[in-house]
This record gives structure tokens, sequence and C-alpha cells, in this order.
């Protein structure tokens, strides 16, 4: 079988920690070191969590904070900044990519800033409203399937299929496990072969775990993408860092 390199996203996320000036920091790291993409998190706090919501333990550990509602909206990129990162990313000539979690994001991803790839991220798989929208634009669909189940993976599919407007060689499956770190007992690479047998799409890795093991090992199933998260340094304060690899680790990777 011949393996040929995946493309490459370095998931910055919020690991720019409310810092637009750290943010380019990280897209100066990927245009140096030919990381495909770079990835953020864009979001609406008061459209995705309550005021009165509880960070995950993770997030406690982490950062000390206890209200999700206060973590997020310190992390949160208005559009305009959004806007600033996606034009540095062009003059990079790296490619600026985005998981929205509602819907105000995703439209100001595909009508805004004209994204024709949209990464839907697994907390977002059974968020049919939000894929609804997304199935009456002709995109190209990486969606990540942590925590979800075959049925839940088969039914966001169909919705975004729906349409007829996203072909099914543009979506890719993201087998990903919803923990940080992740164990590597739970990876569960194997689900990528079920994935190809059952569905007939491309297949990704959305990798949690501490290292380079599981993106190495995930190389046998030939993923079209491959996802880690990256730092500038795995001791800052914020949810992510500590499982995410730091510069050097990265160009180890590559």
């Amino acid at each position: 079988m011949k393996i040929t390199r995946p493309y490459i996203i370095g998931e910055i996320g919020i690991n720019h920690n409310g810092s637009l000036k750290l943010a380019k920091k990280y897209i100066d790291y990927a245009h140096k070191n030919k990381i495909d993409f770079v990835k953020f998190q864009i979001y609406k706090t008061d459209n995705l969590v309550l005021k009165n919501s509880k960070t995950a333990p993770y997030q406690k550990k982490n950062t000390k904070v206890n209200s999700q509602y206060k973590l997020l909206k310190k992390l949160e990129f208005s559009f305009k900044k959004h806007f600033e990162l996606f034009k540095y990313c062009k003059n990079k000539k790296t490619k600026y990519l985005a998981s929205p979690f509602d819907i105000e994001s995703a439209k100001f991803l595909v009508e805004k800033i004209n994204c024709k790839i949209v990464k839907i991220p697994s907390g977002e798989i059974t968020n049919n409203i939000l894929l609804s929208y997304l199935s009456k634009k002709k995109l190209e669909i990486i969606l990540s399937t942590g925590a979800s189940n075959l049925k839940e993976i088969s039914k966001a599919i169909k919705v975004l299929l729906s349409n007829k407007l996203i072909k099914p060689r543009n979506i890719t499956l993201m087998q990903c496990t919803t923990d940080y770190p992740a164990q590597f007992d739970e990876i569960n690479l194997n689900v990528l072969s079920t994935f190809k047998k059952k569905f007939n799409l491309n297949i990704g890795i959305s990798d949690h775990s501490q290292g380079l093991l599981v993106p190495i090992a995930s190389m046998i199933y030939n993923p079209k993408y491959l996802e880690k998260h990256i730092t500038i340094n795995k001791k800052l304060s914020g949810p992510d860092h500590k499982s995410s690899l730091d510069f050097k680790e990265f160009s180890e990777l590559i």
C-alpha cells in the first residue's frame, strides 16, 4: 500500500490565550514549517453556553477557572480579529481553517470570508441546525467524531448530503477521542477501517494524545488529514496547552 503525506492541520484552537499577537506567532511558525492549515475555534460565547455553566474537570485543572462562560469569553476572538487572522494567513500563504460552534460563526466563515473548507467540531456533530445550514453550501467538510456513535455519525452525514451540494468525496471523517490529553488505550485507530467500510468517505485523525506515537501510527490508514494541537509553551495557562505539541515536537512530526 502506498502511503501519502496527509494534509497537516496545526490546531491553534484557543491556544492563543486571547492574544492576537500570539496567534500571529503560530501562523508565522506554520508558514516557516510548511504546515498546510492553521485552525482556530470561532464562536460567540453567548450563543454557546449558559452563564452558570461549569468548566470540565481538565479545564478547571489547567486553568483554575470554575466558570465555562468566563473561560470561553476570555478566549473569544471577535469576527473582526478572525478576519485579520484570515488576511494574515493569506499574506503568509498559509491556509486559514476554523471550527464554528454556532450558526452566526458559520455564516461569517462561509458568507463573509468565503471559506471553502469548514471543520465541524466533535461537540457539534448532532447540531442539525448547523449541519443543515452548511448542507446548503458548496463546501468541503471535515467532520470530527469525538464522543459520538455510528448512528449519530451516519445521521450527520445524511444531513450534510441532503441538499446534494456537498459531495461524498468532499467529506472527511476524523477519528477523535474527546479527552485532553487522551490516553493511548482510548484512541481506537482501528475505527478508521470501520469508517472506510461503512461510509466510503475520506478519513483522518484529530489527535489529543501526548507525543508523536498516535500520529505516526495513524499513517498506516492513509489519512487525508492529520490534526494536532500546537502550543508555544505547554506550561501556559489554558485548557489545551498540555495536550498539544510544542514547536520542537511539531517540527519533528512534520
